[in-house]
């Protein structure tokens, strides 16, 4: 008789290399320390959180990582002494760095091989809300994009029959110069069909292909830094560690262009005093964009020193024709924000008086994370 019985996977798992990775794809920071309160693990959420590795950080003392941590240290004496689990609710911490994190947090106790051990769970509320943020930014986009789509057609299909029959009424016309107004309606139904095209933006499928991101934010500086005839100062503080990026490079470039245009149209008609953009570049690893967490993102930063976004519109500049600026059209940041949603990206912006914060985020391929 033939033997049906399955090998249980369980059984050819290495239980310990399991246990680490289902830890490693948790999104909530997982700390363990030993009876000495020192670190023995990080999973990578919380080597996020906490900016360091797991390997560097081995046997760190926990109240090094921190600022002022005697309520930390002492929930987790608390702990430790009466086998208890702790739950704190939006508890702020503060990193030894000056960092401030709103969070809610866990502590409980655990024995492993006659070793006392202490798990401490921590869910970042401003991670949750930048998630949030995040998914409402795409999904606003997306239908924005399809409403004006349907309207650029229906607005597109009138106006070619109107132009058709503008170039009829020429042809017939007995007067040349009557065709003065003809060409006028010519003209200016071209004009209509350009400034929808322009709205609904680019159907291209993107051309990708690797390259580094800073070739793109130097090919947009020179570029602006000519035309501003050394007007504005550029500050370039790049991380030369990230790895190339899958992209179309001329339409990054564009998106990069039009948000930094943006910038340095906002400093000069404002006047500021020593008008600066810093282009900023960084790799977070286990971040998330909208609803996906990849394992290694490379986040693009253009800061300028102008006089903000009106609170009036913050919430609506990804909007096509939602402008701040009275000569603007608009378009360049709902463009962009389409391209880099075609890269699987996101664009967010932060913003007060005396600081605009645009932020590109592009996930990078898994073969580029760095240990």
């Amino acid at each position: 008789m033939e033997n049906t019985e399955k090998t249980n996977p369980a059984l050819i798992v290495n239980t310990e290399s399991f246990n680490t990775r289902l830890l490693d794809h948790l999104t909530s920071a997982i700390i363990v320390l030993d009876e000495n309160f020192c670190l023995f693990h990080l999973n990578p959420a919380a080597e996020d959180l906490f900016k360091t590795s797991d390997r560097r950080s081995r046997n760190a003392y926990i109240g090094d990582l921190l600022y002022r941590p005697e309520s930390t240290l002492k929930a987790l004496r608390n702990v430790q002494k009466k086998g208890i689990t702790h739950i704190a609710r939006k508890a702020q911490l503060r990193l030894a760095n000056g960092t401030k994190l709103l969070v809610d947090y866990s502590v409980s106790s655990f024995n492993e091989l006659d070793q006392e051990f202490l798990l401490i769970e921590i869910q970042e509320l401003d991670r949750s809300y930048h998630i949030s943020r995040g998914e409402t930014l795409i999904s606003n986009h997306e239908t924005t994009q399809e409403l004006v789509r349907n309207l650029g057609h229906e607005i597109k299909n009138p106006l070619g029959g109107i132009r058709g029959a503008a170039q009829l009424l020429a042809q017939e016309l007995p007067n040349e110069e009557l065709q003065d107004y003809t060409n006028v309606i010519i003209n200016e139904a071209d004009r209509l069909v350009n400034l929808v095209d322009r709205l609904t933006g680019s159907y291209r499928k993107p051309r990708m292909a690797k390259h580094n991101i800073h070739e793109v934010l130097e090919r947009v500086r020179s570029l602006l830094e000519a035309e501003s005839k050394g007007s504005i100062t550029f500050v370039r503080d790049y991380d030369p560690s990230i790895p190339e990026v899958t992209c179309d490079v001329e339409q990054l470039i564009q998106a990069v262009l039009n948000i930094v245009r943006n910038a340095m149209e906002a400093l000069r008609d404002s006047q500021q005093e020593d008008p600066q953009i810093i282009l900023r570049t960084r790799a977070y690893s286990h971040s998330t964009i909208g609803l996906t967490m990849h394992k290694l993102v490379a986040r693009i930063e253009i800061i300028d020193n102008g006089p903000g976004i009106s609170s009036d519109i913050i919430e609506t500049i990804f909007y096509p024709l939602i402008t701040g600026r009275a000569e603007g059209t608009g378009l360049g940041l709902s463009i962009a924000q389409s391209i880099l949603k075609q890269h699987n990206g996101l664009i967010e912006c932060e913003s007060q008086e005396g600081q605009t914060r645009f932020i590109l985020s592009l996930p990078l391929p898994d073969e580029g994370n760095r240990q």
